[in-house]
């Protein structure tokens, strides 16, 4: 299992954050999410131009298990989307904080960041037992 890069910031709903060199955020589900989903399937991204909300499905991804929302870590605008995925949805799971990136937003509030979980935090949300 991969550990939570310490440079990310998670959201309780499985979503990492990465702030990018231009500031423009990318997203995508952390490996505890993949690995509980197994092998993914499809994934529905929006498309670029689109707004997500914070805390708010921003699309779907379907494995041989289950069918979950993605949920948005922060608000903002869609500038770019991974259609690799279209092509090759198992990127999530073999690369879930690198190829298998979601999408990429240019988030309204810099700020919101700061209100998402450290890669500690995110770890013992996860726990079990």
């Amino acid at each position: 299992m991969t550990t939570n890069p310490a440079d990310l910031r998670y959201h309780a709903g499985h979503t990492w954050a990465r702030t990018e060199d231009d500031g423009h955020v990318r997203v995508g589900i952390t490996d505890h999410a993949q690995d509980e989903l197994d092998t993914v399937v499809y994934v529905d991204l929006p498309q670029p131009d689109s707004r997500v909300e914070q805390g708010q499905p921003f699309g779907e991804i379907e494995s041989t298990k289950t069918v979950r929302d993605l949920i948005a870590p922060v608000s903002g605008t869609v500038v770019a989307r991974n259609d690799a995925l279209q092509d090759d949805p198992e990127r999530v799971n073999r690369d879930p904080y690198g190829q298998g990136w979601m999408i990429l937003i240019d988030i309204d509030d810099p700020d919101q960041l700061d209100g998402l979980l450290t890669a500690q935090e995110y770890r013992d949300t996860t726990r079990t037992g």
